[in-house]
């Protein structure tokens, strides 16, 4: 028999570095829920979230097919064995495993999309991988009592592909805080006062536009680009840099935990998030970066693709380019550092885009979803 306020929540990632997630088991904890985290990492409690404690499951080594087989079969034996209300799958690679597990106690279960996984940059000319997905997804999603995604694209995609209603969207935005500006990142980077600070933050990937930035700060005057993140392409990043002479103009620093970021990123004049199109879960996507940005005020450069370009131009709040455009790119990231008057007209808008984004509204759709599925179990 289920315990009726117990959550079983499942990501292939680590919890705490997560920062959708954290909101989501934040919002969890805040209802009452004992919630069980099944993810990569180590056990213990969550700080600040009473009720959350996450117990490991093993990560399987290498990748492709067969990682995600085994780690299908080490969230299944731990989701076996934990009673509870509701399975929480948040992400596609852990929904097959928590709805066997949902079948087998009785429970719910409830599947957050934070991709459009089907169409991510590695399925792309690879027809067979992105048909296995889309069947994988198909399957389990009917069988969900409750789905989420991360914008309106993705939301419509997955109604119109599924016949599934279009799930609420819950924006990738922080919850609303003051952030007060700091020199904190200029001084870990380095940085002298008087040189403009351009920041990409979060994971360095080879279609994020990280190589069509380097390229453009070969000729960016009077601006020191910051890489704050991981990520697999870093290493080939950095010896990149080497190559073209761009050490005094392009820096890296390590990831810093979900509740540090914003009081550095409010160091910026300029973030930014250059997503490539080279698949449609680009195309639908709003990062977190973009919010994140935002919420310390600073004005974004963003992949001129519609959803990004819904909030960055729709709020007027920065500028949207094609990263594949290399004299456009240039001449934006000049402009947006020469121009002192535009980037203080852009962050007076931000405010408002917190009104259509805000975490706080769209997670109104999380609780009622959760009210709806808590009382309903044994």
């Amino acid at each position: 028999m289920p315990h009726s306020r117990h959550v079983v929540f499942a990501l292939t990632g680590d919890v705490r570095h997560n920062s959708r997630a954290l909101k989501q088991l934040a919002v969890l904890s805040g209802l009452g829920c004992r919630v069980t985290v099944l993810g990569f990492g180590t056990d213990g409690d969550v700080p600040a979230l009473s009720g959350v404690r996450c117990r490991a499951v093993p990560q399987p080594v290498g990748g492709g097919p067969r990682f995600f087989a085994r780690a299908h079969r080490a969230f299944r034996t731990a989701a076996l064995t934990l009673p509870a209300a509701v399975y929480h799958a948040s992400d596609l690679y852990t929904l097959p495993a928590l709805s066997a597990a949902a079948r087998h106690h009785g429970g719910r279960l409830v599947y957050d999309a934070r991709e459009l996984y089907a169409y991510v940059a590695a399925t792309a000319g690879r027809p067979w991988v992105r048909g296995f997905w889309r069947a994988v997804e198909g399957c389990f999603i009917r069988r969900a009592d409750a789905v989420f995604t991360v914008s309106p694209s993705i939301a419509e995609h997955l109604a119109r592909t599924y016949g599934i209603p279009p799930p609420p969207v819950l924006y990738n935005a922080p919850p609303r805080r003051p952030v007060a500006p700091s020199g904190a990142l200029r001084a870990l980077a380095g940085i002298a006062p008087g040189t403009a600070v351009i920041l990409h933050q979060g994971q360095m990937r080879r279609d994020r536009g990280c190589d069509a930035l380097v390229a453009a700060m070969a000729d960016v005057r009077g601006a020191v680009l910051v890489f704050l993140g991981g990520g697999p392409y870093r290493p080939a990043l950095e010896a990149r840099v080497a190559r073209l002479g761009l050490t005094d103009r392009v820096r890296f620093h390590a990831p810093v935990p979900p509740d540090a970021l914003l009081p550095l990123t409010a160091g910026a004049d300029v973030g930014v998030t250059l997503l490539e199109d080279t698949c449609l879960n680009h195309r639908y996507a709003l990062p977190n970066k973009l919010f994140e940005y935002l919420m310390a005020g600073v004005p974004v450069l963003a992949s001129a693709l519609p959803e990004m370009r819904r909030v960055v131009e729709g709020h007027d709040v920065g500028c949207v380019v094609d990263p594949a455009d290399r004299t456009a790119l240039v001449q934006t990231l000049q402009h947006m550092i020469d121009d002192g008057a535009a980037r203080d007209h852009w962050r007076r808008h931000i405010p408002a885009v917190f009104e259509t984004f805000g975490w706080e509204q769209s997670s109104e759709a999380f609780v009622r979803t959760y009210e709806r599925l808590l009382p309903a179990c044994p």
